[in-house]
């Protein structure tokens, strides 16, 4: 994990403008007509629909996608009752996950109130704000009674995320341990440790599975929670053992099925572990210190089956899996709660999730991440693109089965189809692409190491697992910017191209591509001379597997690298051209654009291989390619050379791949909006699909489309250029390009050089 300091924690919250969330107008602002439309006298009108009928609040305002973070500051986190001012960088942080996981929005709001009354009096009051109300870390017991009042006083969702959200996950993670161990929930023994507000909704919703209460221990501070105490409260209570000849933790796990630790770090020991029955299940989720590490269960019991709150090991439980698409669910039939048959569904949903086909960045066949459903993968990660989809759905059904759904959902597809592309991948790609880059982390080469963007990205790029960095360039220099930059280069091999400490590499990389082009002119001394060239010289790295994948661009003009790219590296055989292609990323979802940096004014064979490899891309990128070829005319309206090329391409292309979605030539417009290109031209091959691939029929119409893009949306988010059709892992970056621009695709570079190792390997 990347150590996180105070400092820079505090600098994150600060830099800029202050905080993490921020309003934003979502209607047309800038006339008059727009003001007096949305303030007066034009809101009179929607005012009144609503008094009318309270429910078009969700119509005409942002009830229905607005959530409450609501605390008092009594149990942040791990720092306790800090006061509710203290607290919110917790809950602006809580608003930022529901905004970029659900595309939900949030108001934090802290209350400096500690009576249950007054602390629900002032909820009540504010509620008819909010589609949906969020409490946050309020401490137990109070936590219990203020919850149980406003989900029965007030008729929009009310959910504790600290009970509940914990309690889903580790609920469908304990469902699927259990199977994956082959034992029945209904006759293991449970430990848990613990008896706070997660705790105790944890255990109930086990028994909700199927755990049987009398197999159920629970600890408090102060031991086994048994009917011989007499200190205790109703909810620990309701699950004090009848057993009193069990005291303590080593006692209570000793033969014991599952442990759930809720409670502090390191009271679970490696002894206890050997005492617990086969296969046995230990959720250790106290944070950041779990009740075991990781590494002293697995040494205790190779057979244990292991989830911690963590992130860099397997089987987090984080309760970002659930909150996020729960409420998702909810908004959207306009719940009036989020009830106990919401909460299974979103058990199952999550749980199920787990035993599917994991999506990659790149092709299934390649198989990068290899997790599939066992001890080492029982629940899905939290950046698994599929959980909007599936547990949002699954909540929003079980709202309408149960009765408290205001707006039913009728088209079930269309629903899906809609979350999927709500915040566009923006988050979800980019945090696929570095989950599965430090997977299988490679070397990359950093051609122009002496750039700023480039040495802070590859410093950036190591510290987050990426990759492991090989710096190009003269030592001194770039040891002299990392200590002007308070950049750490420890562990990150330097290559002095010109003094190399290989003395023969250099001649050896000469020979290795004179004999490659012989044919072609090159003398050795040609290809010496070369090798003293950035790009020449970390290209051979790759070519001779010295080096997996290889950046440059922020220096050298493209026509210039895309020279060298074609000496050293080549073509796939398969092709006579490569491009590139850029992602973008928006809340409309994600469209590919091909050719953006490569071939100026392609002609029909060369537009031919560009859809190719766009295609092939778009599937490396684990989605369906549906392919519109480009043009300012629509299926032959306009005769001229340029529209003549896109239409014999597109001719061609349906002929080889009569099972690709592919059409053209069409305008922007029509490739876009499906509804008027399908009522227009009701013949296309694309009729009812989505465009998610644009093939333009030179590079600056592809250039300016995604430049603009750049220039005038600030919540579009573009990775790219991205190589297609090279041999080997040549990744470019752009002019000016920023750090995280470069990161961004060292992750691509990472993982093209991860399945171009497999690939060869099963051929």
């Amino acid at each position: 994990m990347v150590k996180i300091s105070k400092e820079a924690a505090l600098a994150y919250h600060q830099t800029g403008r202050p905080g993490k969330i921020e309003v934003k107008p979502t209607k047309a602002y800038r006339t008059q007509t727009d003001l007096s439309l949305a303030y007066s006298p034009g809101v009179a009108y929607p005012c009144l629909e609503i008094q009318q009928n309270p429910d078009d609040a969700y119509k005409y305002t942002d009830k229905g996608n607005l959530v409450a973070v609501i605390s008092n500051g009594t149990a942040v986190l791990g720092l306790g009752d800090i006061g509710a001012m203290s607290g919110k960088p917790v809950m602006e942080g809580k608003g930022l996950l529901f905004k970029i996981y659900g595309g939900i929005d949030v108001f934090d709001i802290e209350v400096a109130e500690k009576d249950p009354e007054k602390f629900c009096e002032a909820v009540e009051r504010i509620a008819p704000t909010f589609g949906g109300i969020n409490l946050e870390d309020i401490k137990a017991p109070e936590c219990f009674y203020i919850e149980d009042r406003l989900k029965r006083t007030l008729d929009i969702p009310v959910m504790h995320d600290d009970q509940h959200g914990t309690a889903i996950i580790s609920a469908a993670g304990l469902k699927n341990a259990l199977e994956v161990a082959g034992k029945d929930i209904s006759k293991v023994k449970i430990v848990v440790n613990g008896a706070g507000a997660a705790a105790i909704s944890c255990t109930k919703l086990y028994m909700a599975l199927g755990a049987r209460k009398e197999n159920i221990v629970m600890l408090d501070s102060k031991g086994v929670i048994s009917i011989a105490r007499n200190d205790l409260n109703d909810q620990k209570r309701f699950f004090a053992t009848t057993r009193t000849d069990i005291h303590t933790l080593a006692e209570a796990v000793d033969g014991a099925d599952v442990f759930v630790g809720l409670s502090k770090g390191n009271v679970l020991s490696k002894d206890m572990v050997k005492t617990m029955s086969k296969d046995p299940v230990i959720f250790a989720l106290a944070n950041p210190v779990p009740e075991i590490s990781y590494e002293d269960a697995m040494e205790a019991r190779p057979d244990v089956l292991m989830s911690t709150g963590r992130t860099d090991y397997p089987n987090q439980i984080n309760n970002v899996i659930g909150f996020p698409y729960i409420f998702r669910g909810a908004l959207d039939v306009h719940a009036t709660a989020i009830n106990e048959e919401m909460k299974m569904a979103a058990v199952l949903a999550i749980a199920d999730l787990a035993k599917q086909p994991v999506p990659d960045v790149v092709n299934d066949v390649y198989k990068v991440n290899n997790l599939t459903f066992g001890r080492d993968y029982f629940i899905p990660k939290p950046v698994d693109p599929r959980l909007i989809t599936e547990v949002s759905a699954a909540v929003a059904k079980a709202a309408m089965d149960s009765g408290v759904a205001r707006a039913p959902i009728t088209d079930w597809a269309e629903y899906k189809h809609s979350l999927s592309v709500l915040l566009g991948q923006e988050t979800k790609l980019t945090q696929k692409l570095y989950a599965t880059a430090k997977a299988h982390p490679q070397r990359v080469v950093f051609a122009e190491a002496i750039h700023p963007t480039m040495l802070k990205a590859a410093v950036q790029a190591k510290a987050e697992g990426i990759c492991q960095p090989i710096l190009l360039g003269n030592e001194e220099r770039i040891e002299k910017l990392a200590e002007e930059l308070d950049l750490n280069l420890e562990g990150i091999e330097i290559v002095n191209l010109r003094h190399d400490r290989e003395a023969d590499r250099r001649e050896r990389y000469a020979h290795i591509l004179a004999e490659k082009r012989q044919r072609e002119g090159y003398t050795f001394q040609e290809a010496n001379d070369k090798m003293f060239e950035r790009n020449y010289f970390g290209m051979m790295m790759v070519e001779t597997g010295e080096a997996d994948a290889f950046i440059t661009g922020l220096y050298t003009k493209y026509s210039n690298t895309i020279k060298v790219v074609n000496e050293v590296i080549g073509i796939r055989p398969e092709y006579k051209h490569f491009g590139t292609m850029h992602i973008i990323n928006s809340p409309r979802g994600t469209l590919y654009i091909a050719d953006t940096l490569v071939n100026q004014n392609p002609a029909t064979e060369e537009l031919v291989d560009l859809a190719e490899l766009a295609a092939r891309s778009v599937t490396f990128f684990n989605e369906e390619p549906v392919v519109a070829m480009i043009s300012h005319s629509n299926f032959g309206s306009d005769n001229t050379v340029g529209t003549q090329k896109v239409r014999d391409a597109v001719r061609i292309l349906q002929q080889k791949h009569p099972e690709l979605p592919i059409d053209g030539e069409m305008q922007i417009g029509f490739a876009l909006d499906k509804e008027l290109r399908d009522s227009q031209y009701p013949f296309t091959r694309l009729k009812g699909m989505n465009v998610n691939t644009l093939v333009f029929p030179n590079l600056t119409s592809a250039r300016s489309s995604y430049k603009m893009l750049q220039m005038l949306d600030a919540d579009v988010e573009i990775i790219g250029p991205i190589q297609m059709g090279l041999n080997k892992p040549i990744h470019f970056t752009d002019f000016g390009a920023s750090v995280r621009d470069v990161v961004n695709i060292t992750a691509v570079a990472v993982i093209d050089a991860y399945v171009t190792k497999i690939k060869n390997q099963t051929e």
